[in-house]
């Protein structure tokens, strides 16, 4: 069995001191900057959805509110509240994604 793992695999398994390393690069694969603006495009849309369910879950909780229904006030506020946390997470995503990163990269 052994005959059949190719000599390069034993060698990194032996551990001779060459390792696998990787550098992320955006430009390595053609097509690159095309996935970067869909990157971009989706992160955008992503923020306008959250602040249009910002401004509906305010509409509706001052609407319910007003006309006493604590039911729909507590969903307004629910949404109003949830709208505001995806827009934090998707604020942070690209900074807590390089943390992650850089935190693997100095990981041995």
């Amino acid at each position: 069995m052994v005959d059949l793992v190719p000599g390069a695999v034993l060698a990194l398994a032996a551990g001779n001191g060459q390792g696998v390393t990787a550098t992320p690069d955006l430009t390595g694969l053609p097509g690159s900057n095309v996935l970067q603006q869909l990157v971009n495009g989706a992160e955008a849309w992503s923020l306008a959805v959250a602040l249009l369910g910002a401004f509906i879950g305010a509409a509706l909780w001052a609407l319910a509110s007003h006309a006493h229904n604590p039911h729909y006030a507590a969903r307004g506020r629910m949404a109003a509240v949830i709208s505001g946390a995806s827009a934090l997470v998707i604020g942070s995503g690209p900074a807590l994604v390089n943390f992650f990163q850089h935190l693997g990269a100095s990981a041995k």
